[in-house]
């Protein structure tokens, strides 16, 4: 399991396992993290884990965060990445066993944003530049399928019919600063977990809550006001 390490002035103070999907950073006592300064905001920052991969998000902090130097709002994380909040610093450590698993590289993934109301999908993230396919076959699991891909058609407004062949590892869904959903493509099916927004997402109009909710064949997904439609292609 990832983990982060805590340390100010290169004196390691704590170790953080990412044992939960959404672990928030800040001075208040009810964070997950909580670093009683005052250069760190009540509610600094959040690190939302998605099954093995994780993202480093700003909420809005005061004197921002930042990530290997550079300022971010998010930021997927890979293993070794320094997160700074004032003088702490967190370090992100993978799981040994992840870096290895399924056979590919965790620092090529990349993400796509999709506003559904948008003519065009952009590609966003990392520091990667290309993303590599998911194996496919599962030594471990014969009884699953991975060969088979998944799709959102968008039901309604513009781009109504529009289909998004669920191509990459993580696949970001919504409009940015209203409402996002990331939808992460794993061995075991697909699943969609909420990002960013007052209001989460909606699976066949049941709210979804801050868990990884897996979708199953012609789910109706609710996002944003626009509504969209999961399902595998034969």
């Amino acid at each position: 399991m990832a983990k982060l390490i805590l340390s100010m002035d290169g004196l390691v103070l704590k170790e953080i396992v990412l044992n939960k999907e959404r672990m928030t950073i800040g001075r208040r006592p009810s964070n997950d993290i909580q670093i009683d300064n005052l250069a760190i905001s009540g509610e600094h920052a959040a690190v939302v884990t998605i099954l093995d991969d994780s993202f480093f998000e700003d909420l809005n902090s005061t004197n921002g965060t930042l990530v290997n130097g550079q300022p971010i709002k998010k930021h997927f994380l890979k293993n070794g990445d320094v997160a700074e909040l004032g003088k702490y610093k967190l370090k992100y450590i993978a799981d040994a066993a992840q870096s290895a698993d399924a056979g590919y590289d965790k620092t090529t993934l990349q993400s796509e944003m999709l506003d559904p109301s948008s003519n065009q999908a952009s590609d966003l993230t990392s520091s990667s530049s290309g993303g590599v396919p998911l194996p496919q076959a599962v030594p471990d699991s014969p009884s699953v399928s991975i060969t088979v891909l998944g799709a959102l058609q968008v039901l309604n407004g513009v781009n109504t019919g529009r289909e998004i062949d669920l191509t990459k590892t993580l696949t970001r869904v919504g409009k940015p600063g209203r409402q996002v959903a990331v939808v992460a493509r794993r061995p075991l099916g697909y699943f969609i977990t909420h990002v960013e927004g007052a209001k989460f997402p909606m699976v066949n109009g049941k709210t979804v809550d801050d868990q990884a909710y897996p979708l199953k064949d012609h789910d109706v997904i609710d996002i944003a006001g626009v509504k969209m439609e999961f399902f595998l292609k034969e």
